[in-house]
């Protein structure tokens, strides 16, 4: 049974700095792509990035990371990490890791089949 599990939100001031987690298990295939996307209430999902586990792939979605953030993987973990620096206000939302065994066409998919339940972070003025 896949499982991911997110924790590392919290509550910050603008300016500062989070690290999320994502520890995956029970993954029945060798190589998968991972993301990272989040949910303000009211607002729809987005993708902030995505990362794939055999190497030689990261995508980030500029209009949402500015150059903030750093997605990585720890393979021998099963461990996912969004880096979030310069935290603004904006970025409060519940952060949510996905998982999928495709790659194709050397990109992540769009939709993701495994999610995990989410870590709230909230960033106050």
């Amino acid at each position: 049974q896949v499982q991911l599990v997110e924790s590392g939100g919290g509550s910050v001031q603008t300016g500062g700095s989070l690290r999320l987690s994502c520890a995956a298990s029970g993954f029945p295939y060798s190589t998968y792509c991972m993301a990272w996307f989040r949910q303000a209430p009211g607002k729809k999902r987005e993708g902030v990035a995505a990362i794939y586990t055999g190497g030689g792939y990261t995508n980030y979605v500029d209009s949402v990371v500015k150059g903030r953030f750093t997605i990585s993987l720890d393979n021998t973990k099963n461990t996912l990490y969004l880096q979030m620096t310069s935290l603004k206000p904006e970025d409060t939302a519940m952060y949510y890791c996905a998982a999928d065994p495709t790659f194709y066409g050397g990109s992540c998919p769009i939709d993701f089949a495994y999610w995990g339940q989410g870590t709230q972070v909230t960033v106050s003025s």
